[in-house]
């Protein structure tokens, strides 16, 4: 990892606090940034209490011009200008997210809809959507009881590498600590993985 990162966004999704395999692959992912790009701004997001759910006010809100939004427009967008702050801000997006029936869980879930906006993080064009935030670095810490990272019931994988495509962000890399019910050795390789990745 390059020791010119200014920002670091650091995102947990687990529903558990204490005991997760992703919090504790992500703590040292950004423990391991933080070393060595020691000036670093490490900006903490915990998704897994929930986030807004997008409803119609909020889509309308995302389609009507800034300057046009009406108080209740830009009140609905707050949290999600917010979180597209943080993202647009962050040089290495670090993700730690359980595969919970196959995918994602609903609240980082939640975080991907309030982020994908029109115009902030992708625009549309002739030739189809783009994505607007390059030049960034992300990587997924996953972990999973049963499902292999990357085969084909893994939807959570697959998911975020698309989405953060979508969005600009290809160069993505994933730690997998994947059926750790079969192979509990798994979280110590995941753990050796994240401290050399991040080095």
């Amino acid at each position: 990892m390059s020791s010119d990162v200014k920002t670091i966004l650091h995102i947990d999704a687990s529903a558990r606090k204490t005991g997760s395999v992703t919090r504790e692959l992500t703590e040292t992912l950004v423990k391991s940034l933080a070393t060595a790009n020691r000036d670093a701004k490490i900006l903490t997001r915990d998704v897994s209490q929930g986030l807004p759910f997008i409803d119609e006010t909020w889509v309308g809100a995302t389609f009507t011009d800034p300057a046009e939004r009406t108080p209740e427009q830009r009140l609905k967008l707050a949290v999600s200008d917010t979180l597209v702050s943080e993202l647009k801000a962050a040089d290495v997006v670090v993700i730690g997210t359980p595969i919970y029936n196959f995918s994602v869980p609903a609240a980082l879930k939640a975080w991907i809809d309030q982020v994908a906006r029109a115009r902030e993080t992708f625009q549309y064009t002739e030739n189809g959507p783009v994505g607007l935030l390059k030049d960034k670095k992300a990587i997924i810490a996953v972990a999973s009881g049963g499902t292999q990272a990357g085969s084909e019931i893994d939807f959570a994988t697959t998911y975020l590498k698309h989405f953060l495509g979508f969005l600009g962000i290809t160069d993505v890399t994933v730690i997998a600590a994947d059926q750790l019910m079969v192979n509990p050795d798994k979280r110590a390789d995941a753990i050796s993985l994240a401290e050399q990745l991040a080095a």
